[in-house]
């Protein structure tokens, strides 16, 4: 069978009204822009064959999408160009080179198709391979973004930014109270793909504008990541976070690229990638992103930090890094100003996560007793967490030899778990049903009875 001709390319590239030659030409300068030299030696021919059929392959179509983009004045995806990975293939990864708002559609079209993402998601997570950016691609990205034309007429307001920054304060408390799969997670996407990605492609009234409405959308795409990670979805949400993080060197908004590469070193610890979330946590701490920052977000990046040193084995550092998380926490008043996304890190939170430290260097009654300390003092619209935190509680307590208090924890963790979509606190469950393996031949025990009660929760989810 013969190719199938690509009307869609075609009827986008009769649109731009180019001769060939112009429009290679075109392609070639947007290629070098973005860094794909491998591109530089695409030959005339190249995108009249995609027109009959070929597909082209790598970052081409993201460069070949954005090009067409400013010729035209709108944005166009590759959904409009009819080079949307096909079924059943790997989402390529477009890399940090290609234009942010490229990427955000690509990305964002990717996600809402449930069988794309199906094979992103069952793609291999590593973060090994991910290098750090340099300083100089900081300032090229916050550059190149101020040069950007617009794709629309829109201008682009305050209260649009405000807008933005109210819908992300919504489904972020959303996903603290209900967690990252369903329903939230879907619409946030959605809004992310369409509405937030064409106020980036308008017009801005002033360089302040600018960066607040990419900042904004910077964290909606950071809580994409997020929950795509509290999901269990790891490939979704690494390229969430890279994208977030394009978005924030946009907005030349240090604190928030730090917030980001924090949760990307979260990740990567429960993942056991210990030397990699080391090192993002190490850079999430190093510069702006860190004395930039208000007393709470570096609280908050200390700790992570203080994991990925306690996961590596560092027991003096990172008792010293908690230490000082804690101070700057002391630090945080009522009058700062605070970013909304830090909202959730409370006297609960850094309690977690100084148990989960304390854990890791296998100080187990240290670690009981700052989980504790995190179930008493969790707020109740914190669902999510509090169920996870009880879940780490009964382990603990089962690997010090206290089945009965561990079986009383992990009871009060499937009661909080009610409601909650989480592929993090479904994992606690996993483990829990693992750790009562050698009970459950106890018929009638407390431990079996339990057993039973945590199959039918994973049943269930």
């Amino acid at each position: 069978m013969g190719r199938v001709r690509n009307r869609r390319l075609e009827a986008v590239v009769k649109e731009l009204g180019l001769p060939q030659e112009r429009l290679v030409s075109r392609f070639r300068a947007v290629a070098a822009e973005n860094g794909a030299h491998e591109l530089d030696a695409t030959n005339r021919s190249s995108i009249t064959r995609w027109i009959p059929g070929t597909r082209p392959s790598g970052r081409a179509p993201s460069i070949l999408a954005e090009t067409l983009s400013r010729g035209l004045g709108r944005r166009v995806t590759l959904a409009d160009i009819g080079l949307a990975p096909e079924e059943g293939t790997e989402p390529q990864s477009p890399g940090r080179s290609v234009d942010t708002l490229t990427t955000l559609a690509a990305l964002g079209s990717t996600d809402m198709d449930i069988n794309r993402r199906g094979v992103l998601v069952n793609s291999a997570y590593s973060i090994a391979g991910l290098a750090l950016p340099a300083e100089t691609w900081w300032a090229d990205t916050a550059e190149r973004a101020r040069r950007r034309k617009p794709l629309t007429t829109h201008t682009v307001t305050v209260e649009d930014v405000e807008a933005v920054r109210e819908m992300t304060a919504f489904l972020s408390q959303r996903d603290q109270q209900r967690g990252g799969r369903g329903v939230g997670r879907t619409a946030l996407v959605a809004y992310l793909r369409s509405d937030v990605a064409d106020l980036l492609a308008g017009r801005f009234p002033s360089e302040t504008v600018r960066r607040a409405m990419t900042s904004a959308a910077g964290e909606l795409a950071y809580l994409a990541g997020w929950t795509s990670f509290d999901a269990g979805e790891h490939p979704v949400a690494l390229e969430w976070f890279k994208t977030a993080a394009s978005l924030a060197a946009e907005a030349a908004d240090a604190p928030l690229a730090g917030h980001i590469m924090r949760a990307m070193a979260h990740q990567a610890v429960d993942l056991n990638q210990h030397g990699e979330a080391l090192r993002w946590s190490e850079a999430s701490m190093a510069g702006k992103s860190y004395t930039n920052a208000c007393w709470r977000e570096r609280a908050l990046l200390g700790v992570v930090y203080a994991r990925g040193l306690a996961a590596t084995g560092q027991k003096k550092n990172a008792l010293a890094t908690l230490l000082r998380a804690e101070t700057d926490l002391s630090r945080a008043g009522e009058g700062d100003e605070e970013p909304e996304r830090v909202f959730f890190f409370t006297e609960a939170s850094p309690a977690h996560e100084t148990a989960a430290a304390l854990r890791d260097l296998g100080d187990l009654k240290g670690a009981e007793m700052q989980f504790k300390h995190s179930v008493r003092t969790r707020r109740t619209q914190f669902q999510r967490t509090h169920s996870v935190t009880l879940g780490y509680l009964g382990a603990v307590q089962v690997q010090q030899g206290q089945l009965e208090a561990a079986c009383t924890t992990w009871n009060q963790a499937l009661d909080a778990m009610n409601r909650v979509q989480s592929g993090r606190a479904r994992e606690t469950v996993v483990q829990m049903r693992r750790a009562l393996g050698p009970f459950r031949a106890r018929g009638g025990s407390p431990a079996a009875e339990l057993d039973i009660r945590a199959r039918a929760a994973l049943a269930v989810r």
